[in-house]
């Protein structure tokens, strides 16, 4: 491999591969709360879950020597913060919003207390697939270096997709998305069924917690996430509530997060913190486009708590 100097024509290709890294937290909780608010539940504890996803996956990750064990774990620690969270909204009188906000509060609050003698070690990192092989330019190997997960969270989509469109489960879920006393009438639990969403949800932002310090950035830390969980409750929103358009939009974000070191490699320098600062003035765009009376609450299940 030898290092090219590709001028601007490098700029597209760090892009690629800054969507490639950066969309993966996004594509695996987005994916989750798509399931989630599929059941007629929002959870804004996303954050939460996902910096204690990433402080629990790399606690495992240097306690065991296995990253692959650090991802699992990270998934069971955010399947039990969501069945938390929904066994507290199954309650009577209890705001699913009001929750998610102190589950967010409490997960980043247990994560950096718990997390504090794992700054310092480093511990296994998650390996990656070079699909840059065919080039013996250096660039190209890095921007083509590709985790699993992405692979894993790619084909997970269609998958979710199919099965809301054509499983049992898929139908129940979206019943109780658009009408508890429909699936009440049915004969199902509508506790029982947002549970399950909820934390299958968690899991995937679990899973998604953990490639932020299992892969890149790499490492754990108080200031890891950068409120990315949050911005998956947007990035659902943009996406339709519809799985595919959560990868799209997750590539999307990704690639605005890669925006700053791209044009930094080619000598840009002005501007470099307001090009850092892309994937959130997306989410504004986003929310400011999308809030229009007729098209806000396209394809949102008639149970959320935003379509009331």
């Amino acid at each position: 491999m030898t290092d090219v100097a590709l001028g601007w024509w490098g700029v597209p290709l760090a892009l690629l591969g800054g969507a490639i890294r950066a969309s993966t937290p996004f594509l695996f909780v987005s994916l989750g709360e798509c399931l989630t608010e599929k059941s007629g539940r929002i959870n804004l504890g996303l954050e939460g879950i996902l910096v204690m996803g990433a402080m629990s996956g790399y606690a495992i990750s240097y306690l065991t020597g296995s990253p692959w064990l650090g991802v699992l774990v990270a998934g069971g620690v955010g399947a039990l913060l969501g069945v938390l969270h929904a066994v507290i909204c199954g309650l009577k009188r209890v705001n699913d919003i009001a929750v998610g906000i102190a589950l967010m509060l409490f997960g980043i609050g247990l994560a950096f207390f718990l997390g504090k003698s794992f700054i310092q070690p480093a511990a296994p990192m998650l390996p990656s697939l070079d699909l840059g092989w065919w080039s013996g330019i250096a660039q190209v190997h890095a921007a083509l270096q590709v985790n699993v997960l992405f692979i894993v969270g790619l084909l997970l989509a269609p998958a979710i997709a199919w099965g809301l469109r054509n499983t049992r489960w898929g139908l129940v879920l979206r019943m109780v998305g658009d009408s508890a006393d429909a699936a009440l009438a049915a004969g199902y639990s509508v506790n029982l069924v947002r549970l399950a969403a909820t934390a299958a949800g968690g899991f995937l932002s679990g899973i998604g917690g953990s490639f932020l310090s299992l892969y890149y950035p790499g490492s754990w830390n108080e200031r890891l996430s950068s409120g990315q969980g949050i911005t998956a409750v947007a990035l659902v929103i943009f996406a339709r509530w519809q799985p595919m358009y959560c990868v799209y939009a997750a590539l999307l974000f990704g690639a605005a997060g890669a925006i700053g070191p791209a044009l930094q490699s080619v000598g840009v320098t002005s501007g470099y913190y307001l090009f850092n600062a892309a994937p959130y003035l997306l989410t504004l765009l986003i929310m400011a486009v999308t809030c229009s009376p007729k098209r806000a609450l396209v394809g949102a299940p008639s149970e959320l708590t935003i379509s009331k």
